[in-house]
């Protein structure tokens, strides 16, 4: 063949057979994990206007929602309690109550949907009276204080039958501890799944609002979150999860990481997820619903994005949605 031939790439894109043949990355129901927003009472549902299409449910129509999306083939939820404000303090004892939202979720999901996954949040910000991640003393996020509390939270957590803790405080020494604990009390098949590179974002408003800390957070998350400009710092905070005990790994917020889910999957070679936040989930939402944008089109791209960066699944509101998509055969 001459040399002088230009190769015709567009040959392997002419049908969606051969597309399908050579495409490098695939996204599947498994890899999609969801995050479901808890509040009290029976039978009530509580919209949350920043998120649209996302609510908070009560514990018993969680249960339902779990029947459902396992049904529709996801295998994991990962919950989050809007916890009552005179429920909040500065100690945040309410965080390991046995009886609290998330830990009444996880044992009733446990009785009747026993096959789902059940992942839950292990920070403070749902009991704190400051909003904060940790204990706040005199104006300042207190680290080994916190990490005791936090302990505890996720102690009953696995007390109740939890299969992953994922914890998201950001402090430090946090993942030795709890893996010590874990171990010492016979938990030894729970794992953790931390929230190893954790960035001080601007995508987490919605979240905070669909939590409740928005109105009670004082001041920034910033000494103990990630700054954004620090990508070889965050590698230095998985390398130093992993050697504490975590057995998965996390990046959040997404899209906006994509270079840091690619060099924590190629540093490290462990299960590598991400976090596609509540910021990014209202963005798609907002311009799709504004006609700016193919919803769709943009939730199931953003999704591969994932994939291709080289994330083994990703924690998504927009996973019912995805999922049925994908056993509709999109591509």
């Amino acid at each position: 063949m001459s040399a002088s031939i230009a190769p015709r790439l567009r040959r392997l894109r002419r049908t969606p057979a051969l597309r399908a043949m050579v495409r490098e990355a695939r996204l599947s129901v498994d890899d999609l994990i969801w995050p479901v927003f808890l509040c009290d009472g029976t039978g009530v549902t509580q919209e949350v206007p920043s998120m649209p299409g996302v609510i908070r449910r009560s514990v018993d129509l969680t249960v339902a929602a779990a029947a459902e999306a396992r049904d529709a083939g996801i295998r994991c939820i990962c919950l989050f309690p809007y916890t009552d404000f005179a429920l909040r303090t500065d100690l945040c004892e309410e965080a390991w109550n046995p009886e609290n939202l998330t830990n009444r979720a996880i044992r009733a999901i446990r009785a009747e949907v026993p096959d789902m996954a059940v992942m839950t949040d292990v920070a403070l910000d749902p009991y704190n009276a400051k909003g904060h991640d940790g204990i706040v003393r005199d104006g300042e996020i207190v680290n080994d204080e916190s990490v005791a509390a936090l302990v505890r939270m996720a102690m009953a957590q696995a007390e109740a039958g939890a299969d992953i803790l994922g914890p998201s405080d950001m402090m430090d020494g946090r993942i030795a501890a709890i893996r010590e604990a874990l171990e010492g009390a016979g938990y030894i098949h729970v794992s953790i799944m931390s929230y190893a590179a954790k960035y001080a974002s601007a995508f987490y408003g919605p979240f905070r609002d669909a939590v409740g800390a928005s109105g009670a957070l004082t001041g920034d998350k910033k000494t103990y979150q990630l700054d954004p400009a620090n990508a070889d710092e965050g590698l230095r905070c998985v390398a130093r999860d992993l050697d504490e005990g975590a057995d998965m790994v996390m990046v959040k917020p997404g899209m906006p990481y994509l270079d840091i889910c690619r060099r924590v999957k190629d540093s490290f070679e462990v299960p590598t997820f991400a976090y596609q936040v509540s910021g990014e989930y209202a963005m798609i939402r907002a311009a799709a619903g504004n006609g700016w944008i193919d919803g769709e089109r943009a939730m199931m791209e953003s999704l591969m994005a994932f994939r291709r960066a080289g994330c083994d699944g990703v924690l998504t509101y927009f996973a019912p949605e995805a999922a049925r998509l994908i056993r509709a055969g999109w591509e």
